[in-house]
């Protein structure tokens, strides 16, 4: 297998692993406060990612967590973390699946404004179309707008920031060291929801508690598939591939939770994906 089909494999089964986890967290949230999710959640796999440190004898946390850009990568993990939960628990899943597709897209923007990276009027086209996909599907000001959208968008932010971040972190960091400070993070985000939450924090049932399980197993092995995918071929083929979450997250939606996504749900989510795409293209192709 070449170096593309097999990061795009990887890819796919990553992104299949991501929208699992999301059902299986989203389905936890129903029965226990979403604090307790995001603790228990966060606590099993801050500790996975920590026994594969112990395992390779490395410290759990490298000392460049500290520093300044890893500060900052931690602050919006901590954004989409806690935003992303609260959309998992209020907000459909299609609606917040669809919603979270724009990321890569905001990177690009926040690339432009960080990184003063250039960007031709074509990929400009392809940003606009896809902010237009995310309003298609909150659509504010209308009858149909839902406030709990705006934690998916709040999500999106926060993971843009947090990717936009990654590209100055130090190489030195593993992928487990990587997975254990983002899991903590989790674990913060819980503890804050916790801070407002009216009912109080209690301790899962055997039910809930195992929902929370294969979500941090599940999230342990789609992290690392993920991070194989854009370790292995060319960026530019791979990472288009990632766009596949929102499909497998559609089905889950249809089958599981009963879901039925409007026709604008499903207009912006093209958009956003077709936009997406394009811009991967040109970025590949010629870089404007």
């Amino acid at each position: 297998m070449s170096a593309n089909r097999l990061g795009a494999t990887f890819m796919v089964l990553s992104m299949a692993a991501f929208a699992l986890e999301d059902s299986f967290f989203k389905a936890a949230t129903q029965t226990i406060p979403i604090s307790t999710a995001l603790l228990c959640f966060g606590g099993i796999g801050f500790s996975l990612f920590a026994a594969r440190s112990a395992l390779a004898r490395e410290p759990v946390f490298h000392p460049a967590c500290l520093k300044r850009t890893m500060l900052i990568r931690s602050a919006f993990e901590l954004m989409g973390r806690l935003f992303f939960a609260l959309a998992l628990a209020y907000a459909p899943l299609s609606s917040t699946s669809a919603i979270l597709q724009a990321a890569p897209i905001v990177v690009t923007f926040g690339a432009i404004l960080v990184f003063s990276e250039a960007v031709g009027w074509r990929r400009w086209l392809a940003m606009t179309a896809g902010f237009a996909g995310v309003l298609i599907i909150i659509r504010p000001g209308f009858e149909s707008f839902q406030v709990t959208s705006l934690y998916a968008l709040l999500a999106t932010i926060g993971f843009a920031g947090r990717d936009l971040a990654t590209r100055a972190s130090p190489p030195a960091m593993s992928t487990a060291q990587l997975g254990s400070l983002g899991f903590s993070v989790l674990i913060l985000s819980g503890l804050i929801i916790s801070l407002f939450e009216t009912a109080p924090t209690t301790l899962p049932d055997a039910r809930s508690l195992a929902l929370t399980a294969g979500a941090a197993f599940i999230g342990v092995l789609a992290y690392s598939a993920l991070t194989r995918a854009m370790r292995s071929g060319d960026i530019g083929f791979v990472a288009p591939f990632r766009y596949t979450r929102l499909l497998f997250a559609l089905i889950i939606a249809f089958t599981v939770f009963g879901e039925r996504p409007d026709s604008f749900t499903l207009l912006g989510a093209a958009a956003i994906v077709l936009a997406g795409v394009y811009s991967f293209a040109r970025a590949r192709g010629a870089g404007s």
